[in-house]
């Protein structure tokens, strides 16, 4: 597995092939990215913490050693590159398996191949994938990718800006809040400060209404 620091974006990339999974590595070092490969779409979703969250419902231990130190890092992944064609799992079903994910589904994932087969291109633009690459992968490739990870990025700022009013609301709506319970509160002794038929007794027994 190898890693870069100080970069702005951290790609995950996965391809079974060695020459091509350094080939890659070092293409997205060359572009400033944080940079971790993996041999497998399994060790992928381990990475990505897929099989922890699955694992959970059924009571069975959760992550195995590796995995559980890839954790512990809490490294944010911003985009996912994978090879098609690989042993056991696909990079198309490792691409079915993040968009069928509440957690993962926002992360961008890009396809490459070697083959250049049009249906199965369309496939996998079809399942969620931003980009098709051919191999040999190019540096002029990669300047695509920063434009989806900057839009993943920009929905996630949103949303946590959303989280942090709800879970902290400014003084001027608090204010608003209290003076609306306030007020409710002073209405509410009102009504019941007054009876419906606002009646009264007179000393001659008679009862008239106000």
């Amino acid at each position: 597995m190898g890693m870069a620091a100080d970069s702005e974006f951290h790609v995950l990339a996965v391809d079974d092939s060695i020459i091509d999974r350094k080939l890659i590595e070092r293409l997205l070092k060359t572009s400033s990215y944080q940079v971790t490969t993996v041999d497998s779409g399994s060790k992928a979703l381990e990475f990505l913490g897929l099989h922890e969250d699955d694992r959970i419902h059924q009571n069975t231990p959760s992550v195995s050693p590796n995995n559980h130190q890839w954790r512990l890092q809490e490294v944010e992944v911003n985009l996912v590159i994978t090879d098609y064609c690989m042993p056991g799992m696909t990079g198309y079903d490792l691409l079915k398996k993040i968009k069928e994910s509440s957690s993962l589904k926002n992360i961008p994932v890009v396809i490459m191949s070697s083959e250049n087969v049009p249906s199965r291109i369309s496939r996998c633009l079809e399942e969620g994938a931003e980009e098709f690459f051919l191999k040999p992968v190019r540096l002029s490739d990669l300047s695509k990718l920063r434009p989806h990870m900057l839009k993943t990025k920009s929905k996630d700022h949103c949303k946590e800006q959303v989280d942090e009013k709800t879970a902290f609301p400014s003084p001027k709506q608090e204010g608003k809040e209290e003076q609306q319970q306030s007020n409710n509160n002073k209405r509410k002794a009102m009504e019941e400060g007054v009876s419906p038929e606002r009646t009264r007794p007179r000393p001659n027994g008679i009862t008239s209404v106000v």
